[in-house]
C-alpha cells in the first residue's frame, strides 16, 4: 500500500500499529524525508501480508489514524533489475532458469523478451527480474548467476540499478 500522511513525530507509528494489531506482517517499509519538500506530508510505501478477510477493517484503522490510502493492491515486488543473458538459452531450458528465480517466493522474472537469430546460434534475451527488497533482488541474481555458470551462459548486467 502507498500512504500519504502528515510528516510530523508519531506519524508513521500511527499508520505502521494498525497492520500489527489486524494480524498483518510487515515486509517493508520505504519512505525518505525530504527536507526541502514545501508539503507537510510524507509518502510511505508499505509491504505487508494479510489475512484478505481483515483487509477492509485495517483500511479503516489506518484511516481514522488521519493517514490517507493513495494505492492498495496486490503489486509486492518493489525492485526490478534487467539483465541480458546470452547463449543456448532454450536448449538449456529457460523454463527451468525461470523456474529457479520464480520458486524462491521473494523475486520472479517480470518480463522476457528473446531473440533467436538460427536454431545454431546462441539466443539472447532481455531479463527483467522483480524482488521484495534490494537485498533479495540480489540473492536472486546471485542465482541468476549461479544458473549462468552451471549452464555455459553469459550474463551481462546491470542495464541498470535496481529500482523500486
Amino acid at each position: 500500500m502507498k500512504l500519504e500522511m502528515k510528516d510530523s513525530p508519531g506519524q508513521l507509528v500511527a499508520a505502521l500499529t494498525p497492520i500489527s494489531e489486524y494480524g498483518g506482517n510487515i515486509i517493508a517499509v520505504i519512505h525518505q524525508r525530504e527536507p526541502e519538500s514545501p508539503s507537510d506530508t510524507l509518502g510511505v510505501q508499505i509491504v505487508l501480508e494479510i489475512a484478505q478477510e481483515r483487509l477492509d477493517a485495517l483500511v479503516a484503522a489506518i484511516k481514522v489514524q488521519g493517514v490517507s490510502i493513495l494505492r492498495l493492491g496486490e503489486e509486492r515486488l518493489l525492485y526490478r533489475q534487467s539483465v541480458i543473458m546470452i547463449g543456448h538459452l532454450i536448449h538449456t531450458d529457460i523454463g527451468d532458469t525461470i523456474g529457479r528465480i520464480d520458486a524462491t517466493g521473494f523475486a520472479e522474472v517480470a518480463e522476457l523478451n528473446v531473440h533467436m537469430p538460427a536454431i545454431a546460434e546462441p539466443s539472447t534475451a532481455l531479463i527483467t527480474i522483480k524482488a521484495t527488497t534490494r537485498s533479495e533482488m540480489g540473492r536472486a541474481l546471485d542465482i541468476l548467476r549461479s544458473v549462468a555458470a552451471e549452464k555455459g551462459l553469459l550474463i551481462v548486467e546491470p542495464l541498470a540499478g535496481a529500482e523500486a
